[in-house]
Protein backbone atom coordinates (compact mmCIF):
# COMPACT_ATOMS: atom_id res chain seq x y z
CA UNK A 1 0.00 0.00 0.00
CA UNK A 2 1.45 3.37 -0.93
CA UNK A 3 1.89 6.08 1.69
CA UNK A 4 -0.32 8.40 -0.33
CA UNK A 5 -3.31 6.17 0.27
CA UNK A 6 -2.91 6.40 4.05
CA UNK A 7 -2.68 10.16 4.47
CA UNK A 8 -5.18 11.60 6.92
CA UNK A 9 -8.14 13.50 5.60
CA UNK A 10 -10.05 15.92 7.79
CA UNK A 11 -13.29 15.40 5.85
CA UNK A 12 -13.66 11.88 7.21
CA UNK A 13 -11.85 12.17 10.54
CA UNK A 14 -12.48 9.06 12.62
CA UNK A 15 -10.92 5.95 14.08
CA UNK A 16 -12.94 2.91 13.05
CA UNK A 17 -12.89 -0.61 14.43
CA UNK A 18 -14.69 -2.68 11.79
CA UNK A 19 -15.91 -6.27 12.32
CA UNK A 20 -12.78 -7.18 14.26
CA UNK A 21 -12.22 -10.74 15.47
CA UNK A 22 -9.16 -11.63 17.53
CA UNK A 23 -8.35 -15.24 18.34
CA UNK A 24 -5.45 -16.79 20.23
CA UNK A 25 -4.19 -20.33 19.97
CA UNK A 26 -4.42 -22.17 23.28
CA UNK A 27 -1.04 -23.67 24.06
CA UNK A 28 -1.18 -27.42 24.35
CA UNK A 29 -4.69 -27.68 22.93
CA UNK A 30 -6.05 -27.90 19.41
CA UNK A 31 -8.40 -24.97 19.82
CA UNK A 32 -8.49 -21.20 19.88
CA UNK A 33 -9.75 -18.61 22.33
CA UNK A 34 -11.84 -15.84 20.80
CA UNK A 35 -11.00 -12.72 22.82
CA UNK A 36 -12.89 -10.28 20.56
CA UNK A 37 -15.89 -11.38 18.52
CA UNK A 38 -16.95 -9.25 15.54
CA UNK A 39 -16.74 -5.87 17.31
CA UNK A 40 -17.38 -2.62 15.44
CA UNK A 41 -17.45 1.01 16.54
CA UNK A 42 -16.36 4.43 15.31
CA UNK A 43 -14.53 6.95 17.49
CA UNK A 44 -14.89 10.53 16.32
CA UNK A 45 -12.98 13.66 17.38
CA UNK A 46 -14.52 15.38 20.38
CA UNK A 47 -16.34 12.22 21.51
CA UNK A 48 -15.68 9.69 24.26
CA UNK A 49 -16.70 6.04 24.12
CA UNK A 50 -16.50 4.02 27.34
CA UNK A 51 -15.68 0.35 26.94
CA UNK A 52 -16.94 -1.37 30.09
CA UNK A 53 -16.56 -4.94 31.32
CA UNK A 54 -14.86 -7.20 33.81
CA UNK A 55 -11.31 -8.49 33.46
CA UNK A 56 -11.04 -10.90 30.52
CA UNK A 57 -13.94 -9.40 28.60
CA UNK A 58 -11.71 -8.28 25.71
CA UNK A 59 -11.28 -4.58 26.50
CA UNK A 60 -7.48 -4.52 26.56
CA UNK A 61 -7.28 -6.74 23.46
CA UNK A 62 -9.25 -4.06 21.60
CA UNK A 63 -6.80 -1.41 22.84
CA UNK A 64 -3.79 -3.46 21.73
CA UNK A 65 -5.34 -4.05 18.32
CA UNK A 66 -6.00 -0.35 17.81
CA UNK A 67 -2.40 0.40 18.77
CA UNK A 68 -1.14 -2.27 16.33
CA UNK A 69 0.40 -4.27 19.16
CA UNK A 70 -1.88 -7.11 18.08
CA UNK A 71 -3.05 -7.96 14.57
CA UNK A 72 -6.74 -8.82 14.11
CA UNK A 73 -7.57 -12.34 13.03
CA UNK A 74 -10.16 -10.79 10.74
CA UNK A 75 -11.69 -7.36 10.29
CA UNK A 76 -9.76 -4.12 10.13
CA UNK A 77 -8.86 -0.86 11.85
CA UNK A 78 -9.22 2.32 9.79
CA UNK A 79 -8.25 5.92 10.37
CA UNK A 80 -9.92 8.67 8.36
CA UNK A 81 -11.61 6.02 6.23
CA UNK A 82 -8.37 4.26 5.26
CA UNK A 83 -6.87 1.02 6.51
CA UNK A 84 -4.13 1.44 9.09
CA UNK A 85 -0.74 1.08 7.38
CA UNK A 86 1.50 -1.80 8.40
CA UNK A 87 4.93 -0.20 8.06
CA UNK A 88 6.96 2.85 7.07
CA UNK A 89 6.33 6.55 7.48
CA UNK A 90 2.58 6.09 7.17
CA UNK A 91 2.56 3.85 10.25
CA UNK A 92 4.65 6.44 12.07
CA UNK A 93 1.99 9.06 11.24
CA UNK A 94 -0.68 6.71 12.58
CA UNK A 95 1.21 6.32 15.85
CA UNK A 96 1.43 10.10 16.06
CA UNK A 97 -2.36 10.36 15.76
CA UNK A 98 -3.25 7.50 18.13
CA UNK A 99 -1.65 7.43 21.57
CA UNK A 100 -2.12 5.44 24.78
CA UNK A 101 -2.52 6.40 28.42
CA UNK A 102 -1.59 3.28 30.39
CA UNK A 103 -3.18 2.03 33.58
CA UNK A 104 -0.09 2.04 35.77
CA UNK A 105 1.66 5.42 36.15
CA UNK A 106 4.34 3.69 38.24
CA UNK A 107 5.37 1.29 35.46
CA UNK A 108 4.74 3.40 32.34
CA UNK A 109 7.52 5.91 33.08
CA UNK A 110 11.20 4.97 33.08
CA UNK A 111 12.54 5.64 36.61
CA UNK A 112 16.03 6.46 35.32
CA UNK A 113 14.99 9.41 33.14
CA UNK A 114 13.75 12.89 33.92
CA UNK A 115 10.24 14.08 33.17
CA UNK A 116 11.66 16.34 30.44
CA UNK A 117 13.26 13.31 28.77
CA UNK A 118 9.92 11.46 28.72
CA UNK A 119 8.25 14.34 26.89
CA UNK A 120 11.19 15.28 24.67
CA UNK A 121 11.35 11.89 22.95
CA UNK A 122 7.90 11.92 21.31
CA UNK A 123 8.25 15.62 20.49
CA UNK A 124 11.54 15.05 18.66
CA UNK A 125 10.39 11.79 17.06
CA UNK A 126 7.35 13.47 15.51
CA UNK A 127 8.81 16.97 15.15
CA UNK A 128 5.87 18.25 17.21
CA UNK A 129 6.88 21.84 17.86
CA UNK A 130 5.37 25.04 16.50
CA UNK A 131 7.46 27.29 14.27
CA UNK A 132 9.91 29.25 16.40
CA UNK A 133 9.24 27.10 19.48
CA UNK A 134 11.99 25.14 21.21
CA UNK A 135 11.54 21.58 22.42
CA UNK A 136 11.95 22.75 26.01
CA UNK A 137 9.22 25.36 25.54
CA UNK A 138 6.93 22.64 24.18
CA UNK A 139 7.68 20.43 27.22
CA UNK A 140 6.81 23.28 29.58
CA UNK A 141 3.63 23.99 27.62
CA UNK A 142 2.53 20.35 27.90
CA UNK A 143 3.16 20.19 31.64
CA UNK A 144 1.12 23.33 32.16
CA UNK A 145 -1.68 21.87 30.02
CA UNK A 146 -1.98 18.98 32.50
CA UNK A 147 -1.86 21.29 35.52
CA UNK A 148 1.69 20.51 36.59
CA UNK A 149 2.95 23.95 37.54
CA UNK A 150 5.34 25.53 37.91
CA UNK A 151 6.57 23.34 35.08
CA UNK A 152 10.21 24.37 35.55
CA UNK A 153 10.10 22.68 38.96
CA UNK A 154 8.89 19.43 37.36
CA UNK A 155 11.05 18.99 34.25
CA UNK A 156 14.21 17.96 36.08
CA UNK A 157 12.56 15.49 38.43
CA UNK A 158 12.38 11.74 38.03
CA UNK A 159 9.14 9.76 38.31
CA UNK A 160 9.76 8.53 41.87
CA UNK A 161 9.82 12.17 43.02
CA UNK A 162 6.19 12.66 41.94
CA UNK A 163 2.93 11.37 43.37
CA UNK A 164 0.83 8.81 41.50
CA UNK A 165 -1.55 11.50 40.28
CA UNK A 166 1.32 13.66 39.07
CA UNK A 167 2.88 10.72 37.24
CA UNK A 168 -0.40 10.00 35.47
CA UNK A 169 -0.60 13.65 34.42
CA UNK A 170 2.90 13.31 32.96
CA UNK A 171 1.72 10.19 31.11
CA UNK A 172 -1.21 12.16 29.68
CA UNK A 173 1.15 14.96 28.62
CA UNK A 174 3.37 12.37 26.91
CA UNK A 175 0.35 11.02 25.02
CA UNK A 176 -0.46 14.54 23.83
CA UNK A 177 3.15 15.37 22.93
CA UNK A 178 3.12 14.12 19.31
CA UNK A 179 -0.03 16.12 18.54
CA UNK A 180 -2.35 13.14 18.86
CA UNK A 181 -6.00 13.16 17.78
CA UNK A 182 -7.17 9.98 19.52
CA UNK A 183 -6.37 8.73 23.02
CA UNK A 184 -6.81 5.18 24.26
CA UNK A 185 -7.14 5.49 28.04
CA UNK A 186 -6.90 2.01 29.60
CA UNK A 187 -8.15 2.19 33.21
CA UNK A 188 -6.30 5.51 33.64
CA UNK A 189 -7.39 6.11 37.25
CA UNK A 190 -7.83 2.61 38.68
CA UNK A 191 -4.41 2.61 40.38
CA UNK A 192 -4.76 6.10 41.84
CA UNK A 193 -6.08 7.09 45.24
CA UNK A 194 -9.83 7.66 45.22
CA UNK A 195 -9.30 11.27 46.32
CA UNK A 196 -7.43 12.18 43.12
CA UNK A 197 -9.28 10.12 40.52
CA UNK A 198 -11.88 12.80 39.82
CA UNK A 199 -9.20 15.41 39.18
CA UNK A 200 -7.50 13.24 36.55
CA UNK A 201 -10.82 12.39 34.86
CA UNK A 202 -11.80 16.07 34.82
CA UNK A 203 -8.43 16.84 33.23
CA UNK A 204 -9.05 14.26 30.49
CA UNK A 205 -12.53 15.68 29.91
CA UNK A 206 -11.17 19.23 29.61
CA UNK A 207 -8.41 18.19 27.22
CA UNK A 208 -10.92 16.25 25.14
CA UNK A 209 -13.02 19.39 24.70
CA UNK A 210 -10.18 21.81 24.15
CA UNK A 211 -8.09 19.57 21.87
CA UNK A 212 -11.12 17.99 20.13
CA UNK A 213 -9.78 14.55 21.01
CA UNK A 214 -11.51 11.27 20.42
CA UNK A 215 -11.15 9.20 23.60
CA UNK A 216 -11.70 5.48 24.11
CA UNK A 217 -12.11 5.15 27.87
CA UNK A 218 -11.59 1.56 29.05
CA UNK A 219 -12.92 0.86 32.53
CA UNK A 220 -14.84 -1.48 34.79
CA UNK A 221 -16.38 1.48 36.64
CA UNK A 222 -19.87 2.24 35.32
CA UNK A 223 -20.19 5.38 37.44
CA UNK A 224 -17.23 7.14 35.83
CA UNK A 225 -18.21 5.73 32.43
CA UNK A 226 -21.57 7.46 32.68
CA UNK A 227 -20.19 10.85 33.65
CA UNK A 228 -17.14 10.83 31.39
CA UNK A 229 -18.45 9.37 28.14
CA UNK A 230 -20.97 10.07 25.41
CA UNK A 231 -21.56 6.40 24.66
CA UNK A 232 -21.10 3.18 26.61
CA UNK A 233 -20.33 -0.25 25.17
CA UNK A 234 -20.63 -3.18 27.57
CA UNK A 235 -18.43 -6.20 26.81
CA UNK A 236 -18.82 -9.76 28.00
CA UNK A 237 -16.52 -12.59 26.87
CA UNK A 238 -15.47 -10.79 23.71
CA UNK A 239 -18.94 -9.64 22.66
CA UNK A 240 -20.49 -6.19 22.89
CA UNK A 241 -23.73 -7.10 24.66
CA UNK A 242 -25.13 -3.59 25.06
CA UNK A 243 -24.37 -0.13 23.74
CA UNK A 244 -25.98 3.27 23.62
CA UNK A 245 -25.91 6.81 25.07
CA UNK A 246 -24.39 6.76 28.54
CA UNK A 247 -27.46 7.83 30.51
CA UNK A 248 -29.66 5.39 28.63
CA UNK A 249 -27.40 2.41 29.31
CA UNK A 250 -27.00 3.24 33.01
CA UNK A 251 -30.57 4.28 33.78
CA UNK A 252 -32.34 1.76 31.56
CA UNK A 253 -30.08 -1.28 31.08
CA UNK A 254 -31.43 -3.99 28.77
CA UNK A 255 -28.93 -6.84 29.08
CA UNK A 256 -28.71 -9.02 32.19
CA UNK A 257 -24.94 -8.62 32.32
CA UNK A 258 -25.22 -4.81 32.41
CA UNK A 259 -27.76 -5.13 35.21
CA UNK A 260 -25.35 -7.38 37.10
CA UNK A 261 -22.52 -4.86 36.75
CA UNK A 262 -24.79 -2.10 38.00
CA UNK A 263 -25.98 -4.15 40.95
CA UNK A 264 -22.36 -4.83 41.94
CA UNK A 265 -21.46 -1.13 41.93
CA UNK A 266 -21.35 0.56 45.36
CA UNK A 267 -24.56 2.41 46.25
CA UNK A 268 -23.70 5.48 48.38
CA UNK A 269 -27.22 5.65 49.83
CA UNK A 270 -27.17 1.99 50.85
CA UNK A 271 -23.66 2.30 52.29
CA UNK A 272 -24.79 5.25 54.39
CA UNK A 273 -27.80 3.30 55.62
CA UNK A 274 -25.60 0.33 56.55
CA UNK A 275 -23.20 2.64 58.42
CA UNK A 276 -26.10 4.11 60.43
CA UNK A 277 -27.37 0.62 61.24
CA UNK A 278 -23.95 -0.48 62.49
CA UNK A 279 -23.62 2.62 64.66
CA UNK A 280 -27.07 1.98 66.14
CA UNK A 281 -26.14 -1.61 66.99
CA UNK A 282 -22.86 -0.51 68.60
CA UNK A 283 -24.61 2.12 70.72
CA UNK A 284 -27.17 -0.46 71.89
CA UNK A 285 -24.40 -2.87 72.90
CA UNK A 286 -22.59 -0.14 74.81
CA UNK A 287 -19.36 -0.39 72.76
Amino acid sequence: MSEATTDATTDNASLEFRNVVKEYKVRGAHRTLRAVNDVSFTLEPGKTIALVGESGSGKSTIAKTILQLEKPTSGEVLIDGKRVPRYGRALKRYRKDVQMVFQDPFASLNPFHTIEHHLERPIRLHNAVAEGQSVHERVVELLERVNLAPAEDIVGRRPHELSGGQRQRVAIARALAPGSRFLIADEPVSMLDVSIRLGVLNLLARLQREENLGVLYITHDLATARHFSDEIMVMYRGDVVERGPSDEVILNPQHDYTKTLLSAAPDPDRLGQMRDEVRALLSQSGT
